[in-house]
Order: C-alpha cells, then structure tokens, then sequence
C-alpha cells in the first residue's frame, strides 16, 4: 500500500510496512540535502506525536515511523489504519523547512592509524596511489555526516568521505574484526562497535567504545552527528583505551 503527500518541503512517498508501521521516503539518492529533510521530519513527530505513535528510526533517505495499531484503529474512524496514519504524518510535515540552520554537532574520534590497528591502511594508499600518511591527512581533513546507524548497534555509515580514497571490499571479509575498527568501503566509511566479522578494508582504531549496553543511551553516535576525526599514537591509544567513554 502507497500514497503520495505533498508538503511544504518535498512531494513523500509513503509505504505501509505490515500493519502498524509505514515507510516515508524523502529521495532517491543519498546527499545532506535530503538527509537534512529526514531528521527535521523525525524531530518533528518526537515534539508532535500523533495518538498511537512509538517510534521513528531515520536512515539514508526514509524515516521509518512505528505506531501501536490498537490505539489508531481506536481514533481513525473511516479508512485504514495506513491512511489515517499518513495523512497524520503530511500534515505534520508541511510546515517543515530543512535550511542547514540545524545546529552541527561534531564528534571528535581518536583513531591510531596502520600497523596491528589497521593493516589495510598501506592498501588503501597503494590503490589511490598515495602514501599512508595522505591517506590519514585525507581521512583526517573533514567533517563526515551520520547518516545512519545499522549492520551492528552503533554502527556508524559515514558521508562524504573523499573519493581520493575510496577503496573496494575485501574479496575475503575477516572472520574477525576488532571493536573499534575503522574501515573503507567503497565511498563510505565507518567504526565497528563490536568484535565482528567484516569485509571493510581497516584503516585504525578508535579505544572509543561506540556501544555499551548498560549505558543510556547504549550508542555514542546517533544519526545526523558529524564526525572528525583524530590521529593519535598508540601509546594514546592504550591510554584511553583504559578509561574510554
């Protein structure tokens, strides 16, 4: 089921994902543009929630809005839950204006770069045609943009990260991959917050810890954060690594 809203911002296209959840879509290619009407929509409905909704969960570029079925069949009246729930959520929507005028909130991340916490930090520079210290400046140079977190708790996907040194997957993804890691894959870059296995080429590792279960919140990143990130030595790295976060 489908229905399209027209807003003050962007024409959304609306897909209903079971029964007590719908999927609202602001573009088709990924860019901060329409990552910025996302996140203004999803701090919308947590100030304004209809009856009956739980929760939202941004991505690249949907926002995917739970609600408790009971309640809004409760309040609906005619049509199907779907409906009613979505023209709840375009008029919330018209009025919104996504300008840049968000204030940015910028993470610094210690990463120790190459050797044992990044062994593909030298293939990473062979196949852009660099050296390893261009490829820590580059990857040091910018802010990067949150634009989701997924794959395991905490994970971050990063924008923006130059095409200077980009980098495919591993043919073979490691079993096991360090909590902390830093990779590259593709355009993208990100931190696994877990021991895990991966196929992204591993460039450091922050002694940050990105998920703590017992924390609240369990994440330290959420979406629409920037990220810069920082070079430290290891001898830096154990030392936070003892008292991280």
């Amino acid at each position: 089921m489908k229905g399209d809203k027209d807003t003050g911002m962007h024409k959304l296209n609306m897909t209903a994902i079971g029964e007590s959840a719908l999927l609202v879509e602001f573009g088709n290619h990924i860019g901060e543009q329409v990552h910025e009407w996302v996140q203004a929509a999803a701090a919308r409905l947590e100030t304004d929630p209809f009856p009956g909704y739980l929760e939202c969960v941004p991505s690249f570029t949907t926002l995917t809005v739970y609600y408790d079925l009971l309640q809004v069949k409760n309040a609906e009246g005619n049509g199907t839950a779907f409906d009613y729930v979505s023209s709840l959520i375009g008029k919330r929507f018209e009025s919104i204006v996504a300008d840049g005028t968000r204030p940015r909130e910028v993470v610094e991340i210690p990463v120790c770069y190459g050797g044992e916490y990044g062994p593909d930090l030298a293939y990473v520079a062979e196949v852009n045609g660099l050296d390893e210290k261009e490829v820590i400046h580059i990857h040091t140079s910018r802010e990067l943009l949150v634009y989701a977190l997924g794959f395991a708790p905490g994970f971050p996907y990063l924008g923006g990260l130059p095409d200077s040194i980009s980098a495919p997957r591993r043919a073979t993804p490691r079993l096991c991959i360090p909590a902390g890691s830093v990779g590259i894959a593709g355009s993208q870059t990100g931190i696994y917050p877990l021991e895990t296995p991966g196929g992204w080429q591993i460039i450091g590792r922050t002694p940050l810890a990105l998920f703590q279960p017992e924390q609240d919140p369990p994440v330290l990143l959420k979406s629409g954060q920037y990220i810069r990130f920082k070079v430290i030595d290891p001898s830096e790295y154990e030392r936070l690594a003892g008292g991280s976060r």
